[in-house]
């Protein structure tokens, strides 16, 4: 913890050529996020700054050398500049100057959490498309990203809204891999980063909801056995460990029960099988969390929006969610869960 207490976050801009700077210096602004935590842009100062104008928002950028030189209580926009953006970047369109630049603000930024100087990382979006024209071939997304600089040996992804949190076993694959890859190793170890993101947050007297793999949870190997061989064997193992879990339940019911307040945690199997009723309860305020880094990271639950980029109107809620969160994970971590 830094002066105040408040956390220090170190808040990655995103493609310049998106919405990331705008949502950024809406939600730095934002009394709530001022309140909760000293954020620090790793970024452009001179795009933030326009940005800044182009919005017609009161308020400062103000270029810092380290976290050392943030002055908690005096509002502002604190950037670490790293003066990245090219002359004449396009707003809205997929470039690999801007997918350059939004990786190296996510490496200074983790490089910052790892050093300890911050408390942890919020990630506005990048474009996958833009980072691949870079140079960098392969590159899937954030997570895997971070979790290589890391060293994190398995991580999962987990969606956050207000009350209700959605790890998933899989997430960026075919559909026809994913029976492969739901293991019973991977899927024991979702289990696991799950429950300490639960203990994390506070005590809870629900269980963990697991979704099963196939329609109706497969019926007894009715319409495939994934359940009967893989996911019930795990479920019962960490009952006998003590975990709170009940499943394989119905894919088609868990979230709506789990949305009546039946459950705050569910396991979801593939990305869409969680992605869908997450963003269907809460586009504008969800959260992405990585679960198992040696940091603490959270990030907006949406895309570049490039057909928007530059119009002044994009929503920075699910980005004052993120660091909100952020802030409150900060603050409550225990170093050796894995969150």
């Amino acid at each position: 913890m830094k002066a105040k207490d408040l956390p220090i976050l170190g808040i990655s801009m995103g493609d310049p050529a998106g919405i990331g700077p705008e949502v950024v210096v809406k939600a730095v602004l934002d009394d709530r996020v001022q309140e909760a935590c000293c954020p620090l842009v790793v970024g452009d100062a001179q795009w933030l700054d326009r940005t800044l104008q182009g919005c017609r928002l009161p308020g400062e950028v103000r270029v810092v050398d380290g976290v050392d030189a943030i002055q908690p209580g005096r509002k502002g926009i604190w950037v670490l500049d790293l003066g990245n953006v090219p002359e004449g970047l396009s707003l809205g369109k997929v470039q690999g100057a801007a997918g350059q630049a939004a990786l190296e603000y996510v490496t200074k930024a983790v490089e910052l959490a790892l050093q300890g100087q911050t408390d942890g990382i919020v990630t506005a979006p990048l474009n996958k498309a833009a980072v691949n024209a870079a140079g960098h071939q392969g590159f899937t997304g954030h997570t895997e990203y971070i979790a290589q600089l890391t060293g994190a040996p398995e991580v999962a992804m987990l969606l956050a809204l207000d009350s209700l949190y959605i790890s998933h076993v899989t997430t960026h694959a075919a559909l026809r891999e994913v029976p492969d890859l739901v293991t019973p190793q991977r899927l024991q170890r979702v289990l696991e980063l799950t429950a300490d993101m639960a203990r994390t947050l506070g005590p809870t007297h629900h269980p963990i909801a697991v979704a099963g793999l196939n329609p109706h949870s497969g019926e007894e190997g009715l319409f495939g056995d994934e359940e009967v061989k893989v996911i019930v064997p795990v479920i019962e193992a960490a009952r006998e460990r003590g975990m709170k879990v009940v499943g394989p339940l119905p894919p088609d019911t868990v979230f709506l029960r789990a949305h009546r307040g039946e459950f705050s945690f569910v396991v979801a199997m593939y990305h869409d099988q969680g992605h869908i009723p997450a963003k269907l309860l809460g586009f504008e305020t969800g959260v992405n969390v990585t679960l198992g880094l040696p940091i603490v990271r959270t990030s907006v639950d949406h895309g570049t929006a490039f057909d928007i980029a530059g119009t002044g109107v994009a929503d920075p809620a699910s980005m004052i969610a993120a660091i909100l969160l952020g802030a409150r994970l900060a603050r409550g971590l225990d170093k050796n869960v894995g969150i």
